[in-house]
């Protein structure tokens, strides 16, 4: 399946970056400041200095390559109707998945697709009107 462009990474896809086949990615490519968020807090989740530094590395680039899409008015709008639907089909919206959907919301409010590698995360928000491709 081709990935429309533009479209919205998510941080799934940002920390594979280097093993995905460009020809998977599309043309145009946004991320949102949570996933900048995720990237930022990853230095310091580890006590190993090589993946340390690794992960800095990341974000540095990443920084570099792409002005993060912000979390705004409209994001947060989406982000309601995507709790409900998260916990209309019996799931969690809470806890680790918040920053999954919060992404998402910022997908769904711009009409961006979200491109990920766990699409199953997000299935269940086709209701609202989140488009979802994986690679």
């Amino acid at each position: 399946m081709s990935t429309p462009s533009p479209a919205l990474l998510d941080t799934s896809i940002i920390i594979d970056l280097d093993r995905i086949p460009a020809s998977a990615l599309p043309d145009e490519q946004a991320i949102c400041a949570i996933t900048l968020a995720e990237l930022a807090a990853g230095p310091h989740a580890t006590d190993d200095d090589d993946e340390r530094a690794r992960r800095q590395d990341r974000l540095q680039r990443i920084e570099a390559l792409m002005d993060p899409l912000p979390f705004d008015a409209e994001a947060a709008r989406a982000y309601g109707r995507i709790y409900a639907a998260t916990r209309q089909a019996g799931r969690k919206a809470r806890g680790a998945r918040a920053v999954d959907l919060l992404i998402a919301a910022v997908a769904l409010s711009r009409s961006l697709p979200l491109v990920t590698r766990n699409p199953s995360d997000f299935e269940h928000l086709a209701g609202v009107g989140l488009r979802v491709h994986s690679i």
